[in-house]
């Protein structure tokens, strides 16, 4: 039987603009991120290219995605870590000779959003 992972995220209304809210396992804590930007951030285009990626490609580290998408490092690991917080991936550690990498993986299968206005 596969289970299915979905990751909701709610977004309200506060004072004339939108927060994204996320509620992580029982203890129910939240972030709150800035409003539709971090929405706009969540939809780009690079983020959907690194799940796609991330899914079809299963690169071994965050180095070797940033190769796949002919990006910087720099700019995969924030887009990586926005990624992270949110709960839609996660950072399995690897030894790889006296190293450690960081491979990413998806942990969810849906992402369902919630607008209250």
């Amino acid at each position: 039987m596969v289970r299915t992972k979905t990751r909701e995220i709610t977004i309200i209304e506060s004072r004339g603009a939108f927060s994204i809210f996320r509620a992580i396992k029982p203890k129910k804590e939240e972030y709150d991120f800035a409003g539709m930007q971090a929405l706009r951030q969540l939809l780009s285009n690079e983020k959907a290219r690194i799940l796609d990626i991330i899914k079809n490609q299963k690169p071994s580290s965050i180095y070797d995605l940033a190769k796949k998408l002919g990006r910087s490092f720099k700019s995969v690991l924030d887009d990586i870590r926005f990624l992270e917080r949110l709960g839609i991936i996660e950072l399995t550690e690897e030894k790889v000779n006296n190293r450690i990498r960081h491979k990413p993986e998806i942990v969810v299968d849906t992402m369902t959003f919630h607008i209250r206005i």
